[in-house]
């Protein structure tokens, strides 16, 4: 399942014509599974706009992924657009692997990404969201917990991966409290999100 809007789709089609570059005619179509509502981007990075939102359990189409990077290429129901390899999972040899983690056994082929002229630019902390994102059901926040932090965004905290809940964050990551709650909060690439305090673990992500 994946969710756009009209001006969304467009995009996506735009960015697919500057996708198309370096994916080797030879390479057979893979195919993986999200594990998460996962984001689609129109670049290989956490600054990217999304072009679409990817449902956990949605099969992609891989292309490639960036050499050196955690970001690879892939179509979703005609969706074309880049997302965090960590949370790919593929078949290998009858087991279900994390495609990140098994980048060369998979020989999945190596594409690029042109850099654009209006392309956003981010200085990163350098840091990844980690964890199993198996481990924890999201909760339902009341809509009174929204209110507060559309009221008071805070600053955007932009790390190297993608916002999923389960997601461990770091410690260099100050949260914030929620008045008469039991979750903070923090605004992680661009996305506001819910984080329990014992463990630092999102549990929700608005969208």
């Amino acid at each position: 399942m994946v969710k756009l809007t009209r001006p969304l789709l467009r995009a996506a089609a735009a960015a697919g014509l500057v996708l198309a570059i370096g994916t080797p005619s030879a390479f057979a179509a893979m195919t993986a599974t999200t594990v998460t509502d996962l984001n689609i981007r129109t670049g290989p990075g956490p600054q990217y706009p999304t072009v679409g939102l990817a449902a956990r359990g949605s099969t992609a189409i891989i292309d490639g992924c960036i050499e050196g990077s955690k970001w690879c290429r892939i179509d979703v129901g005609g969706v074309r657009g880049w997302v965090y390899a960590q949370y790919l999972t593929t078949d290998l040899g009858g087991s279900a692997v994390v495609v990140q983690e098994r980048r060369s056994d998979l020989a999945i082929p190596a594409v690029t990404y042109e850099a654009q002229p209006n392309d956003p630019v981010i200085v990163s902390s350098g840091d990844e969201l980690i964890g199993p994102v198996e481990q924890i059901d999201p909760i339902v926040p009341p809509d009174n917990v929204r209110t507060y932090i559309t009221s008071n965004p805070g600053e955007t905290i932009y790390l190297d991966g993608e916002v999923v809940v389960g997601a461990e964050l770091p410690q260099t990551v100050t949260v914030q409290r929620v008045p008469d709650y039991s979750y903070d909060y923090v605004s992680i690439n661009g996305q506001p999100v819910l984080v329990e305090p014992a463990t630092r673990r999102i549990v929700y992500v608005y969208r």
